[in-house]
């Protein structure tokens, strides 16, 4: 009896000491599973920089998530398995057929507790120290689970295909963008990113998604040089205006034939009248055309991005847009691409013109119909549509399909549009405010 005694009480401890392994293996692989895939790739690339190798290892480990993920849970299965049939078994033996309802209270408890809950809380406040700590390990292991993996990734991928549903190996690396802007949002939300931050990096992140046609001068806008004009009245109205650059037409508006700086013509206007004792009759003769630089043009749908790309390597900040036709639509400038960053840019040669949105006192908003929607969205933090119009005016004429007068009222997209000022076939003043 002594024997029998003595092999059960060994069996006994050698089997709760092999299930009390398998749930230090069982947190193991849970917390791995939530610090890799909770960790920042920014912050490990970081920390890889700096020389640490769990970072580099985690880096690599986590460009396949699927295959990563895949190696975790099997490891996990697997060891959950085992302690739960183990137990169930030790359970058993010493409680006979009642074991088997107490070992599943006690498994449960256990794996709730210290396998689950303990692991992934440490790992998820701790992702990337967490990551870098245990990838040396999850590398062996993916490596050694490789070839069941692979085949269980394989019927995974055929199971979802009959359903319709295809995956994307590269749709983590297209997620990024968003991934920063939702971070973003929410910081902002929080209170831990102040708004003008996060209008400046959103800014820069949608330059390649934006063309010239959203921001540029319109046509109606741009003030031109008449080559026609005598050199008086061509230097009186450079010297009016508040722009540096004028295009240059001759006939009619549409045929540019030149951009004309301020400086190049005052320079060569004050050489041609000989110097401040010259003789301004000598003037006659000029011609602006001699002075003029030749007219940069470029398709209405080129995206911002490259537009600045092309005003930095052209050491040029004005270029004229035209349609698919060539037709003439409006200009736009370095300075105009820059405040889709850094928000409007004013100096002191700006003219003085009124705010093109103002707040009331009721809580509605006065708005000049010309404004971007994108910088009424900045200026209010609202989120009116800018898929079918540019400008507000122009997402009232889209949504009510007709050109309003003065006094109407619509309502769309949960707001409440009130058109307050027209000018021809133009809607220049709206009161807005949330329905």
């Amino acid at each position: 009896m002594e024997t029998i005694s003595t092999h059960l009480d060994t069996a006994f401890w050698g089997t709760a000491g092999g299930i009390l392994f398998l749930l230090i293996l069982s947190g193991f692989f849970s917390g791995s599973e939530t610090a890799l895939t909770a960790a920042s790739r920014g912050k490990l690339r970081a920390q890889a920089d700096k020389g640490s190798r769990g970072a580099e290892k985690a880096l690599r480990i986590t460009e396949d998530n699927e295959r990563l993920i895949g190696s975790v849970l099997l490891g996990n299965n697997l060891v959950n398995i085992l302690a739960a049939s183990l137990a169930t078994a030790l359970f058993t033996r010493v409680f006979g057929e009642s074991g088997v309802a107490l070992a599943t209270l006690v498994m449960t408890f256990l794996v709730l507790i210290f396998a689950e809950v303990l692991p992934k809380t440490y790992a998820i406040t701790n992702s990337e120290k967490a990551a870098a700590a245990v990838a040396p390990i999850i590398e062996v292991i993916v490596t050694v689970f490789a070839p069941i993996v692979g085949a269980v990734r394989l019927l995974v991928r055929g199971v979802l295909r009959i359903f319709g549903v295809r995956i994307d190996p590269d749709s983590h690396v297209l997620a990024v963008r968003e991934e920063i802007a939702g971070a973003l949002h929410l910081g902002h939300s929080e209170g831990v990113v102040e708004k003008e931050d996060r209008d400046r990096i959103l800014g820069a992140l949608d330059l390649g998604d934006r063309t010239v046609e959203e921001i540029m001068l319109h046509r109606s806008g741009i003030e031109m040089v008449d080559a026609a004009d005598d050199p008086e009245t061509i230097l009186s109205q450079c010297l009016a205006s508040p722009y540096t650059r004028l295009p240059v037409y001759r006939v009619e508006p549409e045929n540019i034939i030149g951009v004309v700086h301020a400086k190049d013509l005052l320079r060569a206007m004050y050489s041609r009248i000989g110097g401040p004792d010259g003789d301004a009759g000598a003037l006659r003769g000029f011609q602006v055309t001699d002075v003029a630089k030749p007219p940069y043009f470029i398709p209405e749908t080129t995206t911002l991005d490259d537009q600045m790309r092309q005003f930095l390597r052209m050491r040029s900040h004005f270029a004229l847009v035209v349609d698919e036709y060539g037709s003439l639509q409006g200009l736009i400038t370095l300075e105009d691409i820059l405040e889709e960053i850094v928000g409007e840019i004013t100096d002191e040669f700006d003219p003085d013109s009124e705010h093109p949105i103002r707040k009331t006192e009721d809580g509605q908003y006065l708005v000049d119909g010309a404004m971007t929607i994108r910088d009424f969205n900045r200026a209010s933090d609202w989120t009116l549509p800018d898929d079918e119009a540019n400008t507000v005016a122009g997402l009232v004429i889209h949504e009510a399909q007709m050109i309003p007068t003065v006094g109407q009222v619509f309502s769309f997209h949960h707001f409440r549009f009130e058109v307050i000022g027209r000018e021809g076939n133009r809607v220049t003043a709206l009161k807005i405010r949330p329905l």
